[in-house]
């Protein structure tokens, strides 16, 4: 049951991003924002930690101010894993803004 409140609460968290991050986009069905949920549940549970790892000399160097850009890089391979379902606008520079913009959305949305 926790679970399962916890995609729900995630999926209304994606929900709460592409209305307001302008570069993100979500096919507008249930089972979309469902299914993105689940893959972002995924990659922050078994990616995200060994990514933590990996980076934790660059994190003390910046205070930990780059934990927003490994956010940012869990968001964006969320999109890739998902395919056609989540888009991120944007080349290069601009998709991480947008990323990074819609993984703050995210953090403060499940946290309340």
């Amino acid at each position: 049951m926790k679970i399962i409140i916890g995609i729900l609460i995630t999926a209304a968290a994606l929900w709460l991003t592409t209305a307001v991050v302008p570069g993100i986009r979500i096919e507008s069905s249930l089972t979309s924002f469902l299914i993105v949920a689940v893959v972002f549940g995924i990659v922050n549970v078994f990616v995200r930690p060994v990514v933590r790892l990996l980076s934790l000399p660059v994190t003390i160097l910046t205070l930990g101010l780059f934990t927003f850009v490994i956010n940012a890089l869990m968001l964006m391979l969320t999109a890739w894993l998902v395919g056609n379902a989540m888009s991120i606008e944007g080349e290069g520079i601009a998709k991480l803004w947008s990323a990074l913009i819609g993984s703050v959305v995210i953090s403060i949305a499940t946290m309340v």
